[in-house]
């Protein structure tokens, strides 16, 4: 989900605040309302990638962060000015391929925008390892290939049963030799 700062204003350049949003990310992903599993701040918009837990939606999760940083914000530094815009975006992730492309893009964002030179820097996301993650989603991990190996792999025998497949006579011993040791 990514979402904007109220009139797209730097808000989140201010080092507190957005120490604010990232502490509330990870106060609600701790209270169980979701799994956090990328983030980034940026200067005046959200990246996230999430995923609800229990009965929560997308919706009542961006209300969590949203509202809870809102109301820490506005305690600790005063004003009612509005911090985030009402509206937010949200792109459902259908499968692994699109779970490393939004990954890899929330990780980025501060590069493209020029702010550091490489994504580990930038203090306000999950990729400098400073913040606990949660994995990615089961259904989502790929699909790993495995060897055709071990006792449910092919035989000589099941290999000789297969349509088309004829196995070679053996010529000699199984040393490959034609008589004699």
């Amino acid at each position: 989900m990514t979402t904007k700062a109220f009139q797209s204003a730097n808000a989140f350049q201010v080092y507190e605040v957005a120490t604010i949003v990232v502490g509330k990310l990870l106060e609600y992903r701790d209270k169980g309302n979701y799994l956090l599993h990328e983030f980034v701040v940026m200067p005046n918009h959200l990246h996230v990638l999430i995923t609800p837990s229990g009965t929560a939606t997308l919706e009542r999760c961006m209300q969590l962060i949203k509202g809870g940083s809102s109301r820490e914000i506005h305690r600790v530094r005063g004003g009612r000015r509005p911090v985030w815009r009402s509206s937010f975006h949200d792109a459902r992730v259908k499968d692994w391929k699109d779970y490393r492309i939004k990954v890899d893009y929330i990780r980025f964002n501060p590069v493209t925008a020029k702010l550091v030179a490489r994504p580990e820097e930038w203090p306000f996301g999950s990729t400098g390892g400073q913040f606990a993650v949660d994995p990615i989603p089961q259904g989502l991990k790929p699909i790993v290939p495995t060897a055709n190996v071990g006792p449910k792999g092919p035989t000589p025998k099941t290999l000789s049963q297969a349509p088309g497949l004829k196995p070679r006579p053996l010529r000699g011993n199984a040393f490959g030799n034609r008589g004699g040791v």
